[in-house]
């Protein structure tokens, strides 16, 4: 299984790369050591993209363990579809749901930040502007014709893009994106408390993608500590040993 998701990871990276190539990513500027942060982060996923993106490899269970949750506290706020304490994170849309409305299965968001970074999907979610061209009236600029709806729209608002022409070979124009602006939808929140929100559910998603990583830094400073010791005891012990040999 775990194979097969990171080719779908894989496969989804290809068409990321080419739609990519002329927008520039942000900084997610994440901090994944922030458990206050990695919380916000689960809670937004829950409310806003677990319905129809699974984290298949990430149980109810180990999200308490590792952000200090207890049982009632994630059950109150985290679990809302009857599943059990040691389930996995998986949507109640199937993949034939998701194909028959829109087109394509939405993908397990489980390695999502390992494929493609957290600079790509922190700005992907702050891309997407109106373009009643589109089935679903948007569009992403991180993502051109990506079939996700716009979720955090009542949070951000709608953005109105902002186009310049280009000549091209033939004497053909096209409309090139080159920005994104406030739209005439308005948003609940401010752009800084919107960057915030989306930070924390990037976050939370770079946890979900190797949730020992916290534990594995704090532990490499303290390896490194000793590597740094012993080494020094090892270069005096080498001293005393050569010290009357000429």
């Amino acid at each position: 299984m775990a194979r097969l998701a990171a080719a779908a990871a894989l496969a989804f990276t290809a068409a990321a790369n080419a739609a990519t190539a002329g927008w520039p990513l942000q900084d997610a500027d994440t901090d994944v050591g922030n458990l206050a942060s990695l919380q916000r982060g689960a809670r937004n996923f829950v409310n806003y993209c677990l319905g129809c993106h699974s984290l298949q490899y990430m149980r109810y269970s180990q999200i308490a363990e590792d952000l200090a949750l207890t049982e009632d506290q994630l059950r109150a706020n985290l679990m809302f579809t009857g599943m059990r304490i040691y389930d996995p994170m998986l949507s109640a849309l199937s993949a034939e749901q998701g194909r028959s409305w829109f087109g394509n299965a939405p993908p397990d968001l489980s390695l999502i930040t390992r494929s493609r970074g957290p600079d790509y999907v922190f700005t992907f979610l702050g891309s997407f502007y109106e373009d009643p061209m589109r089935p679903a009236g948007v569009n992403n600029a991180v993502l051109p014709g990506t079939a996700m709806l716009h979720v955090l729209a009542p949070l951000q608002g709608l953005q109105r893009p902002r186009f310049e022409t280009i000549a091209v070979e033939g004497g053909k124009e096209i409309q090139h994106l080159v920005g994104l602006e406030p739209g005439n939808l308005p948003g609940d929140l401010p752009e800084a408390a919107f960057d915030s929100f989306v930070r924390d559910t990037v976050a939370f998603l770079e946890y979900v993608a190797e949730p020992h990583r916290a534990r594995r830094e704090a532990l490499g400073v303290w390896v490194i500590l000793f590597l740094l010791m012993f080494t020094a005891f090892a270069w005096f012990l080498y001293k005393e040993y050569w010290k009357d040999v000429k």
